[in-house]
Parts: C-alpha cells; sequence; structure tokens
C-alpha cells in the first residue's frame, strides 16, 4: 500500500510540474489517504506484536 502512495505522489508531482491541477490535485488526495492508511495499519501491527510478544 505504501507502494501506491508512492505512486500516486509522483503523479501529483509530475501532473502539478506540468499543470493539470485536477490530476494533481485528485492524486495528492489518494496518496494522502494511501499514506494515512498504511501509517495506521504499521501502527496496528507494531501493537499487536508488542501485545502478543516474540514466538519461541
Amino acid at each position: 500500500m505504501l507502494y501506491w502512495a508512492l505512486v500516486f505522489l509522483v503523479v501529483a508531482l509530475i501532473a502539478g510540474v506540468f499543470g493539470f491541477g485536477g490530476i494533481a490535485s485528485a492524486s495528492a488526495g489518494i496518496a494522502q489517504i494511501l499514506f494515512v492508511i498504511f501509517l495506521v495499519l504499521f501502527v496496528v501491527a507494531m501493537v499487536a506484536r508488542a501485545l502478543r510478544g516474540r514466538a519461541p
């Protein structure tokens, strides 16, 4: 999911350079949403691992 967030970020940056405002804002919004989802899943995974402990 982080890969897709970075892909949409790059698309947004390229579209912004060429002046396509609508495409840039849409891609930036998608990238932000995917990045936040990735961060939430990462934190949940870290908390679950900490609570469960290491397997022998």
